[in-house]
């Protein structure tokens, strides 16, 4: 079965980070939320969250690694060397790294952006140093093992193709959490 972290780093955007990690357990996927810095942390609207886990400076034991935005907790993630590295080698060995919001300038600085096509919040974008990596006015960008998303309001869509990215159907958990009626989503989105 896949397990995913959930970086969770001061000032992260809550509303992100925890409808991430409540969508993919509805699809009972094991997930992780990792404190970056400690086993509570304040988001950016300071709700104060436990993590399940600090991090050790190590993600090989997780499928896919997500990096919720807000610009407190993408600021801390940029910084911080272990999570750049972990983040290398798990892209390196095609893990599926994946960010949302202001997140993607921790991936930028880690290199993974090089090259690839990605989204974040729209603010964000030039901010991006690596002039090969190019942004996408998208809800949702996959680009191989990298999946972007843009903001608060997209989470749940991202959250979705993430668990559809780890071969889990999002489906049943899109209906049960009426996704479709209260988004006035079409079912093909």
């Amino acid at each position: 079965m896949a397990r995913v972290a959930v970086m969770i780093a001061p000032g992260f955007e809550e509303g992100e980070g925890l409808a991430i990690v409540d969508i993919f357990r509805r699809a009972e996927i094991e997930c992780d939320m990792v404190g970056l810095e400690g086993s509570e942390v304040a988001g950016g609207h300071e709700i104060v969250v436990r993590t399940d886990v600090v991090f050790d400076g190590s993600l090989d034991a997780y499928d896919m690694v997500v990096l919720p935005g807000g610009y407190g907790g993408a600021d801390a993630m940029r910084a911080d060397d272990r999570l750049q590295a972990a983040l290398r080698t798990m892209d390196a060995e095609g893990r599926l790294v994946c960010a949302i919001c202001a997140a993607p300038i921790a991936l930028d600085r880690a290199g993974i952006l090089a090259g690839r096509r990605f989204t974040c919040y729209p603010e964000t974008a030039p901010k991006i140093e690596d002039a090969s990596a190019t942004w996408v006015d998208e809800v949702v960008v996959r680009d191989g093992n990298l999946i972007t998303s843009q903001g608060p309001a997209t989470a749940y869509a991202f959250a979705y193709a993430l668990v559809d990215a780890l071969g889990v159907d999002s489906e049943p958990v899109k209906q049960r959490m009426v996704y479709y009626n209260a988004f006035d989503v079409r079912g093909d989105e």
